[in-house]
């Protein structure tokens, strides 16, 4: 589903979303701040993928290209700022805390007219007082270009808990493991098994922030235990499931 909005004439917009709802990749040159308050919300940017709930919120830079992607979130709730107007100056996408003021601010601003703009002025200028950036580690979501790599890729996206290992992926689309190993490598920077650790990880993301248990959440994306699945996640991310999706987690 492209927007069509025109995002100069509209500063404020909450977007239903029903179940697995998505919004394909695009850009505008007004800066975006993201917020769901109600649900989850997964939104890639820059090749990462950022997971949202009322706790945190995201600033996107104008003229950065981002997609929403399937979720089980209800609504997703955006404001618009020509960047002429704005006195913040992040240069890439980042994550913000919306506890406090700045949920209930971020409401405001959407329920308020758009023709009313000193109120809206004054309101915006209390919201980049508020506004707190959180150190958020996101996971890259790098794809293969090779066509039997790529293959690889897609099927194990589809099925994190897929545990097949190169020798029997080799099997399924022609190609050795050797060569399957070197073109993950080359093609994402990273090895095949970490590759594979990562999209289970984007994969419990949306899941954690449901608020599912972990013992489900592990066993949904190929983990056989929890605490296999939490020392993952910690090796990677720097702290555990639960601190991710805290104000001072990430």
């Amino acid at each position: 589903m492209p927007p069509s909005y025109d995002f100069a004439a509209v500063p404020s917009i909450v977007i239903p979303l029903g179940p697995n709802a998505a919004i394909d990749a695009h850009q505008h040159p007004q800066h975006q701040l993201t917020w769901a308050p109600d649900g989850v919300l997964m939104m890639e940017v820059d090749d990462s993928r950022f997971v949202l709930q009322r706790a945190r919120a995201l600033w996107i830079p104008g003229g950065t290209p981002h997609a929403v992607l399937p979720t089980a979130s209800y609504a997703m709730l955006s404001l618009f700022f020509d960047p002429a107007d704005c006195p913040l100056d992040w240069l890439g996408p980042t994550v913000v805390d919306a506890t406090g003021l700045v949920g209930p601010l971020l409401t405001h601003l959407v329920d308020l007219p758009h023709d009313r703009t000193a109120e809206r002025a004054r309101a915006a200028a209390v919201l980049w007082d508020l506004l707190t950036p959180l150190s958020v580690t996101t996971i890259p979501t790098i794809l293969p270009t090779d066509a039997q790599a790529k293959k690889v890729a897609l099927a194990i996206r589809k099925n994190p808990a897929d545990n097949r290992g190169l020798d029997a992926w080799g099997r399924v689309v022609g190609a050795s493991a050797r060569t399957l190993s070197r073109r993950f490598h080359a093609e994402t920077g990273i090895a095949f098994d970490r590759w594979r650790t990562l999209q289970r990880l984007n994969a419990a993301l949306p899941l954690l922030g449901a608020g599912d248990p972990i013992v489900r959440v592990a066993r949904a994306v190929g983990y056989a235990t929890p605490s296999a699945f939490i020392a993952a996640f910690r090796r990677e991310i720097g702290t555990t499931p639960a601190a991710y999706f805290t104000a001072e987690g990430g």
